[in-house]
């Protein structure tokens, strides 16, 4: 039997973090204003966020810290709310 990674990241892609971060912060322009990267502010798309977070290792890093931080977050608002 497999044990299930404890890493939140795990198995999770790129792209399925970026929108599920633009969901959260309903759109672009707040999540630009958490991480303030060129590619979030300045006429954003998915596609072109992937295209330089796929080159740049201290962007991506920066972006899958934001999302644990989020994870984190929703999971506390969830005890909060006796979910």
């Amino acid at each position: 039997m497999e044990e299930k990674s404890k890493d939140p990241l795990h198995g999770k892609r790129l792209d399925a973090i970026l929108e599920e971060l633009v969901e959260y912060y309903e759109g672009f322009e707040k999540l630009g204003e958490q991480i303030n990267i060129k590619c979030f502010t300045d006429n954003p798309s998915i596609k072109s966020s992937l295209k330089f977070l796929r080159k740049t290792d201290w962007a991506r890093a920066k972006v899958e810290s934001l999302y644990l931080f989020v994870l984190r977050q929703k999971k506390r608002n969830e005890t909060k709310n006796g979910k």
